[in-house]
């Protein structure tokens, strides 16, 4: 028996919002458009929720970007805003324009 993660979904309150966020920071096409649900890409997709984010999150994305430097301006001109600063010269978190949780890693 084989299992594999199918995709990675986010929840959000505002799903066109935060997949017009998530299609620019990663490049992803948005593939197929519904009222609760936006895919991008093959594995991606944004869902609406009824209710806010209110905790961290248990399981967050790392992206990993050729230009880190690049990534963090595009992510902060995108609406997404820092949590605290670069760790270990690796890695920072940042929130979504919701406040999901999302790490930029350095390549």
């Amino acid at each position: 028996m084989g299992i594999r993660i199918n995709g990675i979904v986010v929840d959000a309150n505002d799903p066109d919002l935060l997949a017009e966020f998530w299609s620019r920071l990663l490049g992803l096409a948005i593939t197929r458009r519904e009222d609760e649900w936006i895919s991008l890409g093959p594995n991606f997709a944004v869902q609406r929720v009824p209710e806010t984010k209110s905790v961290k999150n248990r399981v967050h994305i790392d992206l990993v970007a050729d230009d880190f430097a690049q990534a963090v301006v595009l992510a902060a001109e995108l609406g997404a805003s820092p949590v605290g600063e670069m760790q270990e010269d690796l890695w920072q978190v940042w929130r979504d324009p919701e406040g999901n949780e999302f790490c930029i890693c350095v390549s």
